[in-house]
């Protein structure tokens, strides 16, 4: 009998892979969940209600609108690991090494280069000119208000000598831990840390692959075929 100090240890498990992160639009989110339900709502009484070729009609419709509804406000999402970056636009999903990512750029949308010459859009990561000087307004603030606290500071200490200056010197807390930025303009700072820490690794190279979304397009297709049938015959 063999004795349990002999016995060889169990296998250990593997070791978890690190997962991408994921950025998405909430307000593009929410904005699909309602439009999605407002085109049930009225294809679903059109279809019970309607006569004729309107039931029919009403479904093509919603054949022809639900996909277009989910890959403009559902779909779209970006995926950052540590190898690659996952692009999924509304009818294409791109993979980009990061090896072969040149730079990330953003304008009036975000963008990402390859080193060809490629650009890909990141629909997911809308840019938005109100969020930029909503948070300019923020910086402002916050530099104004940190100017006033120095010039209290500063009278505090010499009214009240450089020792009691100092101490309430040192407990003062500042008052913003670093610029104020808006939420997209923060998730391009991330991807491009990440891109910076990443694409000389060596299991970062690969091949840059982009494979069109026909779950969405052959729906939309169809649908739409078939409102041009309908509408044709009358």
């Amino acid at each position: 009998m063999t004795s349990p100090e002999s016995q060889s240890p169990a296998p250990q498990p593997p070791e978890p892979e690190s997962k991408d992160r994921v950025y998405r639009s909430v307000p593009a989110i929410a904005g699909g969940v309602l439009l999605l339900a407002v085109a049930g709502w009225l294809g679903i009484d059109a279809v019970i209600s309607g006569e004729g070729r309107t039931p029919w009609l009403a479904l093509a419709v919603l054949l022809l609108v639900v996909p277009l509804i989910v890959a403009f406000t559902l779909r779209p999402a970006v995926y950052a690991g540590d190898d690659r970056l996952r692009i999924r636009n509304p009818f294409r999903v791109v993979v980009l090494p990061w090896g072969r990512v040149a730079s990330l750029r953003s304008s009036y949308s975000n963008e990402v280069l390859t080193e060809s010459g490629a650009k890909y859009q990141l629909w997911a990561v809308p840019v938005s000119l109100r969020a930029r000087k909503k948070a300019a307004r923020r910086e402002m603030r916050a530099t104004a208000q940190a100017q006033r606290e120095t010039g209290r500071e500063e009278s505090r200490g010499s009214a009240l000598g450089m020792t009691a200056g100092l101490r309430h010197g040192l407990s003062h807390e500042p008052v913003s831990d670093g610029p104020v930025r808006a939420e997209t303009d923060r998730i391009m700072d991330e991807l491009r840390g990440l891109h910076e820490a990443r694409h000389q690794a060596e299991s970062a190279r690969g091949e840059v692959t982009v494979r069109w979304a026909y779950e969405v397009l052959a729906p939309a297709a169809a649908g739409a075929v078939l409102v041009l049938i309908l509408l044709a015959v009358g």
